[in-house]
């Protein structure tokens, strides 16, 4: 199935026959990554009087109550309204759905406090000589280890942006930014979530407006068959008044 998108500069075939799925799917239990100490997903049946929800279990029909947490589980999306006082939701914030994307892969750095971490520099070259048309950045980072979807985050000090990559990013008009690490900020900064407030440009010393439809997906995962490259990426999340959602990006390919 092919189809013509005309962007504003461009007119790019796309080749909707052959999804390429980045999420992670979200199972109950521990058969997930996990970050930041939050429980794991519980899917359990759900029960009043005689009935039950599960087939298994001789009901008519599975019916499952879903306990989960976007941020720590699996493949999310937030907006803005992760850091502010106002409830801003990921519902209200995410209204177009479909952008030209370029899939980039980095390793992280060694810092000087020897964490490691995505820098300025990476960035900039990442996004240099972009197309215009270009509104999605998507970050593979290496090494790519088939683990990635299962793997234990919590207190491992995993990889993170450096707040100067993130400013970095905002101002290149990357509206969109995925990564496959549980959080564009350092694990424990002491709640300064800077990486996050330089993407959005939500702090006091800002030069710009903050973006309120900017969105930030974290805990993707790339196979190493996808290559680098420009895509057509579709953002799909749940319709949840929250600050994030569980979210199923997919890629296609450019023909």
């Amino acid at each position: 199935m092919l189809a013509t998108i005309q962007t504003e500069h461009n007119a790019l075939q796309v080749d909707f026959s052959k999804p390429l799925d980045i999420s992670i799917p979200l199972r109950s239990g521990e058969a997930n990554p996990n970050a930041f100490f939050i429980q794991q997903p519980e899917f359990t049946p759900f029960r009043a009087g005689s009935f039950v929800g599960s087939v298994a279990e001789g009901g008519a029909c599975n019916c499952e109550n879903l306990l989960l947490n976007p941020h720590g589980n699996g493949t999310h999306t937030e907006c803005i309204g992760h850091i502010t006082k106002e409830r801003i939701t990921i519902n209200q914030t995410l209204k177009r759905f479909f952008a030209l994307a370029a899939l980039v892969s980095l390793e992280p750095e060694r810092l000087a406090n020897g964490d490691f971490a995505i820098s300025e520099k990476q960035i900039r070259s990442a996004v240099k000589g972009l197309h215009t048309d270009v509104s999605a950045l998507i970050l593979r980072t290496l090494p790519n280890s088939a683990d990635k979807p299962f793997r234990r985050y919590s207190g491992a000090n995993p990889p993170y942006l450096t707040p100067e990559a993130a400013e970095a990013l905002a101002v290149s008009g990357i509206r969109h930014f995925l990564l496959d690490l549980p959080s564009v900020d350092k694990e424990d900064d002491g709640g300064k979530l800077s990486a996050h407030h330089a993407f959005w440009q939500y702090h006091d010393d800002s030069i710009y407006a903050p973006r309120f439809d900017a969105t930030i997906t974290e805990m993707i995962f790339v196979p190493d068959i996808v290559p680098d490259g420009a895509y057509f990426l579709n953002l799909q999340i749940a319709s949840l008044e929250s600050d994030a959602s569980p979210s199923k990006p997919i890629l296609y390919a450019l023909a």
